[in-house]
């Protein structure tokens, strides 16, 4: 999955965000299972997911303002050394019969939130360990092992292991962190966002907004973020009853339901690893457009199909466009942010596309129980098709700005990059 190409930096960074993926696909899976052994009432086994799952809303913003003011490496270190002690104290508590649910969703919100300031801090890290050309093919890579590690090896042995021993996942997690949290440390150290910027720190709401409205004021990331944010409303709705559309609509036989999930897993890395080839001949910006015109396709025909294999095979090409577009949209970020605001900036996208994500599977979920999971796979098909139309006509090359009008040196101000086709 490595490349020596992209230096021995990437190949630390790959690995420890593999490590630590592998642990968290044994964790996830475990908690739910854990939490099935003390109440069988959906509620409180919701409000254990729900838990996970609040804190990049909460806090993902002031976790990009602490990725840009402390050194990334160290902050990623401490927060995974954080993480292992949090996951290894809740192996002993479920070794010995003292994990309640208070337990389960304390240490949800606790390893959520850490998780926040340690994306921010990845984000921001990856443009000094490559260079920029190489950054889509950087985060293809960074996806494509994470991927492997978590669906085709974490999540299936999670089980296992659960079944042979409760504490075991959570045990072997801790230890993903500790890991990880060494491959690290072992990254030659890199200057401060501080340090490069020489900018004085201000609050942390001033901050917060600095992040944002540089975002806000740059056309095509600000345009992204939203064509991302409308996305992921179709995404997070088909993904709420992709079981269901799956086993009644395509007829996948229960037995052979992993199979099918795994079509979207293996369409996903083949997806990352060519992200980089199609941002090399079509450059970033068209790629992006390319891709969401693919993804509309291959959505619109899995919804029209009736049977298990053209429905996988759909699946993963629409699951090979997400994870091209996330590959490309985090690589053109990281070339046109400045250094001091990579954290904030990458930050907030985040925040923007999450925003929709519990919009999209409740209205899923309602329409479905009053229509069927049908006209959910439509709807989203149709959502991707008007994402499309609007992704042609917002997201146009615009010529590269003269060097008379360009900004004097040292100018703060969002502007559009020299080359934003790229």
């Amino acid at each position: 999955m490595t490349s020596s190409a992209l230096g021995r930096d990437f190949r630390l960074l790959w690995s420890a965000a593999v490590c630590s993926r592998f642990g968290d696909a044994l964790r996830t899976p475990a908690l739910a299972l854990l939490a099935t052994t003390l109440t069988r009432d959906p509620r409180v086994i919701a409000a254990v997911t729900v838990a996970g799952q609040l804190p990049p809303l909460l806090f993902g913003l002031l976790g990009g303002v602490y990725a840009d003011r402390w050194d990334r490496r160290r902050t990623m270190a401490l927060v995974d050394g954080v993480r292992a002690a949090v996951v290894a104290a809740l192996a002993v508590a479920v070794a010995l019969d003292r994990a309640g649910i208070a337990a389960l969703l304390v240490a949800a919100l606790l390893l959520a939130a850490l998780g926040t300031l340690f994306d921010a801090a990845s984000f921001a890290l990856l443009p000094a360990l490559v260079p920029p050309a190489a950054l889509p093919r950087a985060n293809g890579r960074l996806q494509a092992g994470t991927a492997l590690a978590g669906g085709f090896l974490g999540a299936p042995a999670a089980g296992v292991l659960f079944a042979a021993a409760a504490a075991l996942p959570f045990a072997l997690d801790a230890v993903s962190f500790a890991v990880a949290a060494l491959l690290v440390l072992a990254l030659n150290p890199a200057p401060t966002a501080a340090a490069v910027t020489g900018a004085r720190r201000g609050s942390v709401w001033s901050e917060i907004a600095e992040g944002v409205r540089w975002l806000r004021g740059h056309r095509i990331m600000w345009r992204v973020t939203l064509l991302a944010a409308a996305s992921n409303l179709a995404i997070s709705g088909l993904i709420a009853v992709l079981v269901l559309y799956a086993l009644d609509v395509l007829r996948v036989p229960p037995s052979g339901y992993g199979l099918f999930a795994a079509a979207a897993i293996l369409g996903g890395v083949a997806g990352a690893l060519g992200a980089g080839w199609l941002a090399a001949r079509l450059g970033t910006v068209p790629a992006l457009r390319a891709v969401l015109a693919g993804q509309t396709v291959a959505l619109t025909g899995f919804a029209l199909a009736r049977h298990p294999v053209p429905g996988g095979l759909a699946l993963a090409v629409f699951a090979a466009g997400t994870v091209v577009w996330n590959s490309l949209w985090a690589s053109y970020g990281q070339r046109h942010v400045p250094a001091g605001l990579l954290g904030r900036v990458g930050a907030a996208q985040r925040m923007v596309g999450l925003l929709t994500a519990p919009v999209g599977a409740a209205l899923a979920g309602l329409v479905a129980a009053a229509y069927g999971t049908v006209p959910v796979a439509g709807a989203a098909a149709g959502t991707f098709a008007l994402v499309t139309l609007a992704a042609w006509r917002m997201l146009r090359p615009v010529a590269p700005v003269p060097p008379a009008a360009a900004p004097t040196s040292g100018a703060t101000a969002a502007r559009p990059a020299p080359r934003p086709s790229r």
